[in-house]
């Protein structure tokens, strides 16, 4: 039996034909498991770095809300953690050049009230 129109069929239609042998995809196949085992690995280390951020971020916002401050602090400004002799820490408005206290850090307050360590210089 012969097909009708063998040109537009995806197969051969009669023992004549060109012979159907599907392609290696074992090269292709390895070659995708490394790019998506290099887009994991790539992912993972994005992701580790993120949550190391995430935590140290954590950590500076611990210690600058449990410092001592009297006064509400103004969302945008930026204030400054000094540590006393005692090793309590506390939250000023005065710069480090100002006077001779032990300066931890600069912060700033965002909109979402959280703590921002800022670089000074």
């Amino acid at each position: 039996m012969v097909a009708y129109n063998p040109g537009l069929l995806p197969y051969a239609s009669n023992v004549g034909a060109p012979a159907i042998v599907p392609d290696d995809i074992e090269t292709w196949k390895m070659q995708q498991a490394v790019k998506t085992n290099n887009y994991f690995q790539a992912k993972y280390e994005e992701i580790k770095q993120e949550y190391r951020q995430l935590i140290e971020h954590y950590e500076w916002n611990k210690l600058v809300y449990e410092s001592e401050y009297r006064f509400e602090p103004i969302k945008g400004k930026t204030y400054f953690l000094y540590q006393r002799s005692n090793k309590s820490l506390f939250l000023s408005l005065i710069e480090p050049h100002e006077w001779n206290q032990f300066f931890i850090g600069a912060f700033k307050l965002d909109s979402e009230d959280k703590w921002n360590k800022v670089d000074l210089y």
